[in-house]
């Protein structure tokens, strides 16, 4: 039989989970593929990179039921259902798709953060039938990096503040902050005036870029009073540029107040360093490449 779509697999996905333990992605498959009735060679079914569609789409599934929270990964390679997937399964046992996990404030918002960001992508989402072949292959690039920056957010969070300093230096320092002959160094600790870390862009340390991280929920937004003690701080240190990250979003006032300030203060936000670690690959690695080719029209111009 054919594999079901990821939306399909969803409800018996989450049933596999119902009992409350926590179970490997692999244990979830082997339930999953015997409740839809899967044969060995319907498991074997790959895509053209060679990756099997049955893992595949199971992993889509639980991507997608984490970003509502009807799953939860208490530890690396494993799930564990929620109280809320558990009232979702006894609500809608038949089928659970998008559109119930539309319901849930945390879908629409990562939904909001994978929407495509190119128009030729958004006019696929739009009107699937009516783009081409490049536009579906843009749209889907964005959406699978955007959910890996949404489950790459979720696991900051639930690290410790001390692993989110040293996380944003190597942010920075991928991007090109503090390479050749410059360095980073992480701050936090007693008597670092509320500084979390410095890059020194020279051998001397005559060209610095301080840093503040914090790490908050990312349903919370933080305010201009935050902003004003990173600017304290910042002159405390006898410096003028600094980067304040953090895994929420920022008001518009603490915004405003940022662009402002004689000082050069920039705001990353949770999804802004989420998207910056897929795009540097920190927490993330390229899995599969794609080449989409042409005609050489040179070729026939020849002789």
């Amino acid at each position: 039989m054919p594999v079901p779509d990821y939306q399909t697999l969803m409800a018996p996905t989450l049933e596999a989970l119902k009992d409350g333990q926590p179970r490997t992605t692999a244990q979830v498959r082997e339930v999953v593929a015997g409740r839809v009735g899967l044969t060995e060679e319907d498991r074997l079914e790959t895509i053209k990179s060679g990756s099997p569609v049955f893992d595949s789409r199971v992993h889509w599934a639980l991507t997608y039921m984490a970003q509502a929270s009807l799953i939860t990964r208490p530890r690396r390679g494993t799930v564990m259902i929620t109280d809320r997937g558990k009232a979702v399964l006894s609500q809608h046992p038949g089928r659970i798709d998008n559109r119930v996990l539309d319901g849930f404030a945390e879908f629409k918002e990562f939904k909001r953060r994978a929407r495509p960001t190119h128009a030729a992508a958004t006019a696929h989402v739009a009107d699937p039938s009516g783009a081409s072949p490049r536009e579906t292959i843009t749209a889907a690039v964005e959406e699978t990096n955007a959910a890996v920056a949404a489950d790459l957010l979720v696991r900051v969070v639930e690290k410790d503040p001390t692993f989110l300093e040293g996380l944003v230096l190597k942010v920075l320092t991928k991007m090109g902050y503090g390479g050749a002959a410059g360095s980073s160094e992480q701050l936090g600790r007693s008597g670092d005036e509320g500084l979390d870390g410095v890059i020194r862009q020279d051998p001397l340390g005559l060209d610095r870029i301080y840093v503040q991280a914090k790490r908050y929920a990312v349903d919370k937004a933080i305010g201009r009073p935050d902003i004003q003690g990173f600017v304290g701080a910042l002159h405390g240190a006898q410096a003028d540029r600094g980067v304040f990250i953090a895994t929420c979003r920022f008001t518009q006032d603490a915004r405003d107040y940022a662009d402002k300030v004689a000082a050069r203060i920039i705001l990353i936000d949770g999804p802004t360093l989420a998207g910056l670690m897929v795009e540097h690959n920190i927490g993330a690695q390229d899995r599969e490449t794609y080449v989409l080719k042409r005609v050489d029209e040179d070729f026939f111009e020849e002789g």
